[in-house]
């Protein structure tokens, strides 16, 4: 008996052994090998192309500075905000899972190297029936375990899971990404706050004054130093001020509540933190951009996009591999019995031994326009790396250019309220002199409001460039 199985073993490895010389031969597998895709406009990048002027200085930054950009802001009350939204944001949780269910594909696709083995068991029982009413009792019992392995000859296995670990890498990118995005919108929203604070302070400060000279001229009309027109033009300006304050108490909200939905809670949740007005954070002295190939090794969505190439690159491998034989090993254990006490004896005992061979002969035009398939998704996997590359490009020098400039516009603006405040207090002298008349003290109140608000949005904007420019360098994760 036990020479009968080896023989049977010795011919099917024989019969393997030939299937395969006969079906590999000619065949050699034609192995993919990965090279990181490249950019020539980003090779071509020695420098940025918008001079780095305002504060930022092309040289390196630190990595442990960008990673927690938002603390050079010196803000307490943002850096509290920004570490309870990476911990409670829920576009950071669902990019989470998504990692989980990568990861949890490559390792499915891993069992797929081991050998797979199943157990069985039975048992039955038979009873035949007779003209006494009485009949014979049969039992039969039988266990057994089933096993079968594909050997990977041609990487196909290997190939599909170096795929799935280029998902997994590529779906931690992308939780870089929305960290990145995360803690900018953080910053953003927060100075939006503050912004809105500071305008709504000096609309009121405004509107005080306003409504004492709205006063004085109605004394004057009183008195018969004024006209009813200056009257009404006096009203109509100080209620046009008093208008612009809903609006922007609504923008404020808008904005608070913005912030709070980032954090995963509910809006309003956070209202009592932001209640006391404060300044929008001030920039820092110097800030490090680096240069342009400091985007590949910084930017999430540069490195998600080389990861999709690797992955892809990988896929073409497998479909490639769809043109050679596949191989089968299969094997079986098994045990019967008439009764369960000897079950587990040797003379229950059977085994078999196969092996298969499959190979497409006739429709391998199929496999080869699946080849081409991937090799088309691989070429758009290719030029989506190339736009990601082109729009980081862009997104950092829009960012250096809004930065620097704004800081420039800041400047001539505070010369300019500066110059309305005291236009405002000469056009009020003379008009009380009689030496102007009522249209000037006007012209220079909303001149004034014009100024100081557009003063409070380029403050808000300067500091808001900032935080757009660190995101475009990829700051925002470790």
């Amino acid at each position: 008996m036990q020479a009968m199985r080896r023989n049977a073993i010795q011919s099917t490895t024989a019969v393997l052994a030939g299937l395969f010389i006969l079906f590999s031969s000619g065949c050699a597998a034609r192995r993919i090998h990965y090279k990181p895709p490249t950019s020539t406009p980003l090779a071509q990048a020695a420098n940025w192309n918008t001079p780095v002027e305002g504060g930022a200085a092309a040289k390196p930054a630190a990595d442990t500075t960008l990673s927690r950009w938002w603390a050079t802001l010196g803000d307490p009350v943002l850096t509290s905000l920004e570490e309870r939204a990476v911990k409670g944001n829920l576009d950071l949780r669902q990019a989470e899972a998504k990692v989980r269910q990568a990861r949890a594909l490559k390792g499915a696709a891993e069992t797929d190297r081991l050998p797979t083995v199943t157990a069985s068991g039975s048992a039955t029982g038979n009873r035949s029936s007779s003209r006494l009413g009485t009949g014979e009792l049969t039992q039969s019992y039988a266990a057994g375990i089933d096993a079968s392995w594909e050997p990977d000859f041609y990487k196909r296995i290997r190939q599909s899971i170096e795929a799935y670990g280029a998902d997994v890498e590529a779906a931690q990118e992308d939780l870089r990404g929305v960290l990145v995005s995360l803690t900018a919108e953080v910053a953003l929203d927060y100075v939006d706050v503050r912004s809105y604070q500071s305008q709504i302070a000096i609309t009121k400060s405004n509107l005080k004054a306003q409504q004492e000279t709205y006063d004085l001229t109605v004394a004057r009309y009183e008195s018969g130093l004024a006209t009813k027109l200056d009257v009404e033009q006096a009203r109509s300006n100080l209620e046009s001020t008093r208008a612009s304050i809903p609006t922007l108490e609504a923008s404020l909200r808008k904005s608070a509540n913005a912030l709070a939905v980032l954090l995963g809670e509910k809006p309003g949740a956070i209202d009592s933190e932001l209640a006391e007005v404060k300044p929008v954070p001030v920039i820092p002295v110097e800030v490090a951009v680096g240069m342009p190939a400091d985007l590949v090794r910084r930017r999430p969505d540069i490195r998600s996009a080389e990861r999709q190439v690797a992955a892809q690159t990988a896929r073409v491998g497998v479909a490639q591999a769809d043109l050679y034989p596949s191989f089968k090993l299969s094997g079986s254990l098994g045990l019967t019995s008439l009764t369960i006490a000897n079950l587990f004896t040797p003379g229950g005992l059977a085994g078999s031994l196969a092996g298969s061979v499959q190979h497409t002969v006739f429709n391998r035009r199929k496999i080869r326009e699946q080849i081409k398939v991937q090799d088309a998704v691989l070429d758009q996997r290719l030029i989506s790396y190339e736009s990601t590359v082109l729009g980081a490009l862009q997104d950092v020098e829009d960012a250096l250019s809004d930065f620097a400039k704004e800081q420039v516009r800041r400047k001539s603006l505070a010369e300019a309220a500066t110059s309305a405040e005291q236009a405002l207090t000469l056009s009020r002298s003379l008009y009380s002199a009689g030496l102007k008349d009522f249209l000037t003290v006007l012209d220079a109140q909303r001149s004034l409001l014009s100024l100081q608000t557009q003063l409070a949005q380029s403050d808000a904007s300067i500091t808001a460039n900032l935080v757009r420019l660190y995101k475009a360098l990829g700051g925002g994760w470790s």
